[in-house]
């Protein structure tokens, strides 16, 4: 049996664009059995609210259909998609995340989500119900398939095990199809979980990111070998083993082939890179200061967008070191990327005579310079297109180290889901990976806001870093974090989940609280 893995990049609410994307696949695979896409890939996932609007959802179901009455003379596809049950709930959209079998013209419910997660950066319950029983399998080619979706996998603690009772079906392979957001250590817990089912299995997952997520890929046939990380693929896989649609082996790629870095620099890049294509936004611009957060997250932009499309923009105060900026413009002609000056003293020097020395000394003085340092970015984005790159890291985040409206702005942050050790040890790996970008007074330097003379930053990042993702994978928060959390509310979108816990729609803490 010749089973396709179609590991696709689908946008949320992009009904048409989707279709397509599953028809051509399934159109490059003509001698395959079953090709099996991941969940929800009809809407994109994660639709979220818009679930809400029932002429959404109406539009969804008309492109399941449409997909299906396209879909003759193509092979069997199992495709992730969704469907109103009977319930009638308040303010509810009663959904079901369903798995769906298109074949010769016809649609076939193949299975039903029975596990909804709600926790971290999951919420199904807000918009679905559960399936009350696990569907039989269904017969491909004289095989028996199971059919499960992403997290009827993880059942380990729930009281129903859809894996079993489809092995009790008589079921002789499992599919899982799933959205299963990206983070360090995801494909040993897939791995994990599939394995417990106790039947071979084929998981296929989502590639590409949607607003903050980012999804890795990563599909496998359970003992055999994966798709690769990050990249749409289309893989046929016979009897567990890959090969070409001619039938030659395939080369072995997968997760095992990465180091930490290397995996955690190919989500930020896809998820920066997805997040300015999906939302039709061709320009960066970034704040390059001659720091560290801003030498890495200019690397990640340039291989996300490509060095014409990033800006780099030094704003030298009377503080700065002038070897800040000077590293700041070797970086950016080695990444052969624009670079624009602008000083800042003539911008200080105006907003000190116009609010007198009290208002513009000491911290205040030092706000000032940061949201000044903004103007200048915005003056770019404003006049020519595009959105701005926040540099912020993941331990300032927690610290509230930044600066309202100041170098807290920006539409995305790369790193906000990097500790500040963590960015170092990325600075190292990109290092090694493009010949030295970065400069060695960049990563040698004590780090520095250069809002004041001889500044420095006031802690020891080495140790204080563990004690915050600590508290954060705990749920629980410090007087810094506490006092800080209305900053994190106004921030971008942080891209994860590079961690166990990442700020944003995974950690809902409120502001007002004792």
């Amino acid at each position: 049996m010749k089973l396709a893995l179609a590991q696709i990049n689908t946008t949320i609410g992009d009904l048409e664009g989707n279709v397509n994307r599953i028809l051509d696949a399934a159109r490059s695979v003509p001698t395959a059995d079953l090709v099996i896409f991941p969940e929800l890939t009809v809407p994109g996932y994660p639709p979220r609210d818009i679930l809400y609007d029932s002429s959404f959802v109406d539009a969804v179901i008309a492109a399941t259909t449409d997909l299906a009455n396209r879909s003759k003379g193509l092979p069997p596809m199992l495709v992730g998609s969704l469907e109103r049950s009977e319930r009638k709930l308040y303010e509810h959209p009663a959904l079901y995340n369903t798995a769906v079998l298109v074949q010769d013209g016809k649609l076939q419910v193949v299975q039903v989500k029975q596990l909804l997660p709600i926790y971290d950066v999951f919420y199904e319950p807000r918009w679905f119900v559960p399936g009350e029983k696990t569907l039989p399998p269904i017969e491909i080619a004289g095989k028996k398939l199971g059919m499960l979706i992403c997290e009827d996998m993880w059942d380990e603690e729930y009281p129903v095990h859809p894996g079993s009772d489809l092995k009790a079906m008589g079921a002789e392979m499992l599919v899982c199809v799933s959205a299963s957001p990206y983070r360090k250590g995801a494909g040993a817990n897939r791995l994990h979980h599939a394995r417990r089912q106790g039947l071979p299995l084929v998981f296929v997952n989502s590639v590409g990111a949607n607003d903050e997520l980012i999804f890795d890929g990563g599909s496998f046939v359970l003992e055999g070998e994966s798709c690769r990380q990050f990249e749409e693929e289309i893989r046929i896989v016979d009897d567990g083993q890959r090969t070409t649609d001619d039938g030659r082996p395939m080369a072995v790629h997968g997760p095992s082939s990465m180091v930490e870095e290397e995996e955690v620099f190919h989500a930020l890049v896809l998820g920066l890179r997805d997040f300015a294509r999906k939302n039709g936004l061709r320009k960066a611009y970034i704040g390059s200061s001659g720091g560290i957060d801003s030498a890495v997250s200019a690397v990640i932009a340039v291989e996300a967008l490509g060095a014409s499309n990033v800006t780099a923009i030094g704003i030298p105060s009377r503080f700065t070191d002038p070897r800040s900026t000077e590293s700041a413009r070797q970086m950016a002609e080695t990444l052969d990327m624009p670079f624009e000056v602008v000083e800042l003293e003539r911008m200080h020097l105006a907003a000190e005579q116009a609010l007198g020395p009290e208002r513009s000394s000491g911290v205040p003085g030092e706000n000032i310079q940061a949201r000044l340092r903004m103007m200048v970015m915005m003056s770019f984005v404003n006049q020519g297109g595009g959105f701005l790159i926040n540099t912020s890291n993941k331990t300032e985040l927690a610290l509230g180290y930044s600066t309202l409206y100041g170098d807290a702005a920006g539409a995305i942050s790369p790193l906000g889901d990097l500790t500040k050790p963590e960015v170092y040890k990325l600075a190292e790996w990109i290092n090694e990976r493009f010949k030295n970008v970065i400069p060695d007074f960049v990563i040698s330097r004590k780090p520095s806001a250069e809002l004041k003379e001889g500044q420095v930053d006031p802690f020891d990042y080495d140790a204080i870093s563990p004690e915050l993702e600590a508290l954060m994978r705990g749920n629980q928060s410090n007087p810094a974090m506490r006092a800080s959390e209305h900053k994190r509310w106004q921030m971008g979108l942080v891209l994860k989940k590079v961690s166990e816990k990442a700020f944003g729609r995974g950690r809902l803490m409120p502001i007002t609280r004792k």
